[in-house]
């Protein structure tokens, strides 16, 4: 599917030939150089020996200044506009290994500049090295795909979960990119209406209550939220959701760790203080990242060493989506215990406030079978009673036995509701960056006011030019996640994220 340029945008800003390596560094079967620029045709016939059929693979060899070979290459051709870039590209598919691909790489690089000195040569001047992400902005910039599409180019790459993967293709093939076009083309109607009764202030109300304005803004208020859902799926597809193990020494969080990665990554002894530093892992619960950092045991402490561990572990927490504060089931009677993690669960919460949901997590229930309480149906709320005035939070708790698995499906379950995830519906999402969700509650927000300005005429002056404006601004935002009005600076932080050869 091909798309206008971004505004403002021209097409090939720099349009000078460049070259990457397409694949990543390290041996391998197949290596692949990229090159992309204009009238690349005669250069290209030259470099390879003979003519190139647009679309068709040729076996060639590619040869130095003295006449031997290289390498022996499939060499495919894309005459502009009908290829990535929308400019000609030439791909060379050789083997593998990082010399001879730095040896075709010098060679490209020298076949240009011997083109540029001599005029009876097929010329291919300023043949460079291409930036990160520059095939893809060249793709952008001529129209060949939207900012969307180029977006999730890089988070296919990137993808850490199959769910991942297959949301990133559907944003890649338009999916996300169609829903945001089907709203900008409800907007630019809408849009049109308020401002063509803006030259005929006489009969703006009937007008408008004939075109049924507030209808078709109610409409659009349905569609946006329903892309706003899937959206903050997508986004929790892509990053994840960051938790932190935290908690008192010694009461199992190394243990939870290592049992909700199902191996042995954290060193557990029965000694407190044992994990000095973060440790980090990623897990995956129904094709959602769950990036999992087991922390030092909060306390005070005499120790250098743990007390820089505990500094850190404290940073974590405070950067993360969730935390899990593990408590002991076996200690829990005990004074000196029960004091300890009070002081530390209101330490928790005032650093936390409501900005980071905690999940009470009581370890070591398999040393309470007197009990006689399945933890997969303990669900429940503060089970030790509060000394102090001030009343729990609502703060969910579960019990678990970590050394045995007991609870830990509930535990991710919990997991995924903690991060908002909506199971089940994974197979129309499609990925998105918090910038697009972002782009999207502004969208709203400025949508609704348009439907409160409209709401206004039946008792006061409508204020069309506001109205006007906040449908702007809507479009506006909207134009933001498909690139129809970045800004350079936008632009190049995002493409300066990809891989070199994209």
């Amino acid at each position: 599917m091909d798309h206008q340029p971004a505004a403002g945008g021209q097409l090939n800003h720099a349009p000078e030939p460049i070259i990457a390596l397409a694949t990543a560094p390290g041996r391998g079967a197949v290596g692949v150089l990229r090159i992309s620029g204009r009238d690349l045709g005669p250069w290209a016939q030259a470099l390879c020996g003979q003519a190139l059929t647009p679309r068709h693979a040729h076996y060639v060899a590619i040869k130095d200044t003295a006449g031997g070979v290289i390498d022996r290459v499939l060499a495919l051709y894309f005459k502009g506009p009908h290829s990535f870039t929308g400019e000609d590209v030439l791909e060379l598919q050789a083997h593998g290994g990082p010399v001879v691909l730095q040896m075709l790489l010098a060679r490209c690089l020298e076949h240009a500049l011997l083109s540029a000195e001599h005029a009876a040569k097929p010329r291919l001047p300023g043949l460079r090295l291409a930036q990160p992400g520059e095939f893809s902005r060249r793709a952008f910039l001529n129209g060949k795909l939207d900012l969307a599409q180029a977006e999730a180019i890089a988070d296919l790459i990137d993808a850490s979960t199959e769910a991942a993967a297959r949301s990133a293709s559907r944003s890649l093939s338009g999916e996300f990119s169609a829903h945001i076009h089907h709203l900008t083309d409800g907007l630019t109607h809408l849009r049109m209406l308020v401002e063509a009764t803006l030259d005929f202030p006489e009969e703006e109300l009937d007008f408008l209550q004939q075109s049924d304005a507030a209808g078709q803004i109610q409409k659009l208020q349905t569609l946006l939220q329903g892309v706003m859902l899937k959206a903050q799926q997508g986004a929790l597809l892509r990053e994840g959701l960051r938790v932190v193990i935290a908690g008192q020494p010694n009461v199992g969080k190394s243990s939870l760790l290592n049992a909700l990665a199902g191996k042995e990554l954290a060193i557990v002894t029965p000694v407190a203080g044992t994990t000095r530093d973060k440790l980090q892992q990623e897990l995956q619960i129904e094709g959602v990242p769950i990036h999992v950092t087991d922390t030092a045991g909060l306390r005070e402490s005499d120790d250098v060493v743990e007390r820089m561990g505990i500094e850190r572990a404290w940073s974590a927490v405070e950067e993360a989506d969730a935390v899990l504060f593990i408590r002991d089931l076996s200690r829990r009677k005990e004074p000196a215990y029960q004091q300890a993690d009070e002081a530390l669960r209101l330490d928790l919460d005032r650093r936390l406030g409501q900005r980071v949901p905690r999940l009470d997590v009581w370890n070591k229930q398999d040393v309470m079978d007197t009990l006689g309480t399945p933890a997969t149906q303990n669900l429940a709320f503060s089970l030790i009673p509060n000394t102090n005035s001030e009343p729990h939070n609502a703060v969910p708790e579960l019990w678990i036995s970590a050394q045995h698995g007991t609870g830990l499906e509930a535990l991710r379950q919990q997991l995924l509701q903690l991060a908002g995830w909506q199971g089940g519906a994974q197979d129309g999402l499609f990925i998105a960056r918090a910038r697009h969700v972002r782009a999207l509650q502004e969208a709203h927000q400025h949508l609704n006011a348009a439907a409160d300005r409209l709401q206004l005429q039946a008792t006061q002056d409508p204020a069309l030019d506001l109205l006007a404006e906040e449908l702007r601004l809507c479009q506006v935002a909207l134009g933001d996640i498909t690139g129809q009005v970045s800004s350079d600076e936008l632009l190049g932080h995002i493409f300066s994220k990809f891989c070199i050869g994209k």
